[in-house]
């Protein structure tokens, strides 16, 4: 079912498929993104985002290719400063020497609250064009429930940083409150928004996303059936489960769970799960970071064992290939 593509990577973060197969992944403790050959596994560095403040859950996380990308060469990537978590893209130059391929970043957003914990960082681009960012409450839990901060919630923007047309409120790029540590963003065949949250000692959960709802922390984890909060869709004991990355492939969705230490498949039929989650590669490959979907059906997904919480004895990461029935 799966196969090591590259390994000897230290605390990969994001995943991000390039047009043409490759991949771009990021380094959360060194600041580097690296391209890696979706053929051989070959491992050239990009460069090095500058600002990274790398500490505790912060560092270089999540990275998005533009949609435009054939015209725009745009990378655009998350990360934590001394003062804030912001989100910048850099033009991506492949003709340009090995760690120079990087133009200067241009900030687009900024100012999503940093913590030693929490500080989310997925981003992706949706089938809207629009940029979408999972943001933590940075431990401050007050701040899920605080349409004046940017943290706990689900953002949407345009390539530029601006509030995306057609949010909830037209002058804000938050998309959805209430959200404790969002990782993982992704997108069905029907374009419906999904994402993997951390919950605290109760309940990790799985979300269907929709404009302006609430989804209740720290009122309410897991199914709570709290009026006012939108309940999951799933949901799972942290230590089965504390979910990164997600991915949309034959049908199903695959959720990385890192102190899990597995491969979650939840199976749909519209927005409803038809079958009970299946659990996959249990331990065998230890914390599991971010999963993405390749261009015929199969999956990327990489390891987290170098991120300061792998268990002694795992001291490689690595980007498993996984074919998906």
């Amino acid at each position: 079912m799966e196969r090591t593509l590259t390994t000897k990577l230290k605390s990969p973060w994001g995943l991000a498929p390039l047009p043409g197969g490759d991949l771009l992944v990021s380094s959360r403790d060194t600041g580097k993104i690296f391209k890696v050959s979706a053929d051989s596994g070959k491992k050239t560095e990009l460069g090095s985002v500058p600002g990274v403040s790398a500490a505790g859950e912060g560092g270089l996380l999540g990275l998005a290719v533009s949609s435009d990308f054939g015209t725009d060469h745009m990378v655009y990537a998350y990360f934590t400063t001394d003062s804030d978590n912001r989100i910048v893209r850099m033009v991506y130059d492949d003709k340009r020497p090995a760690g120079d391929q990087l133009g200067a970043p241009d900030t687009i957003f900024k100012g999503i609250p940093k913590g030693a914990i929490h500080n989310g960082g997925r981003i992706a681009f949706g089938p809207d064009k629009m940029l979408y960012a999972g943001t933590g409450e940075s431990g401050d839990r007050g701040l899920a429930q605080d349409m004046d901060s940017f943290g706990g919630k689900i953002l949407r923007m345009t390539p530029d940083g601006e509030p995306a047309p057609r949010n909830p409120d037209a002058q804000s790029v938050v998309y959805s409150p209430g959200h404790r540590n969002v990782q993982g963003l992704a997108w069905d065949a029907d374009k419906r928004l999904w994402a993997s949250e951390f919950g605290q000692d109760t309940w990790d959960e799985l979300n269907l996303i929709e404009p302006g709802k609430n989804y209740g922390w720290p009122e309410a984890e897991g199914k709570a059936g709290k009026k006012g909060f939108t309940d999951p869709l799933e949901q799972w004991k942290p230590k089965d489960a504390s979910p990164s990355g997600i991915a949309v492939a034959k049908g199903s969705i695959w959720m990385a769970g890192l102190r899990g230490e597995r491969l979650w498949r939840i199976p749909l039929k519209g927005d409803k799960a038809v079958a009970k989650p299946q659990s996959f590669l249990d331990g065998k490959y230890g914390r599991l970071r971010s999963v993405v979907a390749a261009d015929d059906g199969g999956l990327w997904l990489t390891t987290s064992n170098t991120d300061g919480r792998g268990k002694p004895g795992r001291e490689d990461d690595r980007i498993l290939r996984l074919e998906v029935r």
